[in-house]
């Protein structure tokens, strides 16, 4: 006689853990103000170093010329950067700090990048640039001439530079103003600050912030002998630019057509100083 083998007991399941709740998405304003605060940081570490190698090649120049420095627009008198050389440093301060921004915080993927190409390719796209360009150039006109009508005059804080810089390397500097700079602040100030709350569907606070970044940096008080009034006036043309170029960004989905923009537009300022340079 067989004895049958009693069945297995199903072993118990374990119990269910509770999940934890999803992580939120963090604060596309603190994002903003985090991209911003490393934007300054990096900004003023890279202009430091910028100053430290200043200060070095000065020093060569100086002990090679017996203490007198004279080296072709990079060095106006003992001590003091020209023209060249401010524009240099400028360009690897804010430069670098644009690319740092971006390779750490917005990098673009495949797909991003295979978007703003086909975007590019739209004739449409390139019609908006030249409306937002014109747009730009006859409303900074139209600001600065109603602000003179009250009597405020501003005075840029780079003009003298720029028309040292004109006088000396015009070549170079059409270089800078019209294709390095846009491309440097349109990465910084459009692909990461405003795309920043772009992304997260706040576009027009993205606007109002990121254009406000913009006309500081470009209009730092206490840098100049602007007054209140006239800083204003700076500002309000350079954050209206900001928002324009911000708004041609989401318009047409590429930074091409911003960079483009304003290049468009520096090249007018840089034809008009040059004209009245000659007369």
């Amino acid at each position: 006689m067989s004895a049958t083998a009693p069945a297995s007991a199903t072993p118990p399941l374990p119990p269910v853990l509770p999940q934890p709740p999803p992580r939120k998405p963090g604060s596309p304003l603190a994002g903003f103000l985090i991209d911003f605060g490393l934007a300054a940081l990096a900004l003023l570490a890279l202009s430091m170093l910028g100053g430290l190698f200043w200060g070095l090649y000065r020093a060569v120049v100086v002990a090679r010329q017996g203490g007198v420095s004279l080296d072709e627009g990079l060095v106006q008198q003992v001590g003091q950067p020209g023209a060249l050389a401010q524009i240099l440093m400028a360009l690897f301060a804010t430069g670098g700090a644009a690319l740092l921004l971006y390779f750490l915080r917005r990098r673009a993927d495949g797909p991003e990048r295979t978007a703003s190409l086909q975007a590019a390719r739209r004739p449409s796209t390139w019609g908006w640039t030249l409306v937002v360009a014109a747009g730009v150039v006859i409303g900074s006109n139209l600001i600065a001439w109603l602000a003179k009508q009250g009597g405020v005059e501003p005075v840029p804080t780079n003009l003298a530079l720029m028309e040292q810089a004109q006088a000396r390397f015009p070549w170079f500097l059409a270089l800078f103003a019209v294709v390095l700079a846009p491309a440097y602040e349109e990465l910084l100030f459009r692909r990461v600050l405003f795309g920043r709350l772009l992304q997260a569907g706040r576009p027009w606070l993205g606007m109002l912030l990121s254009s406000l970044a913009f006309a500081l940096v470009h209009e730092v008080p206490g840098t100049s002998a602007n007054g209140p009034w006239e800083i204003a006036q700076l500002w309000l043309v350079y954050g209206g630019m900001g928002a324009a170029f911000a708004w041609l960004y989401q318009r047409t989905g590429t930074l091409w057509a911003p960079i483009v923009a304003h290049g468009l537009n520096n090249a007018i300022a840089l034809g008009a100083l040059m004209f009245l340079g000659m007369h």
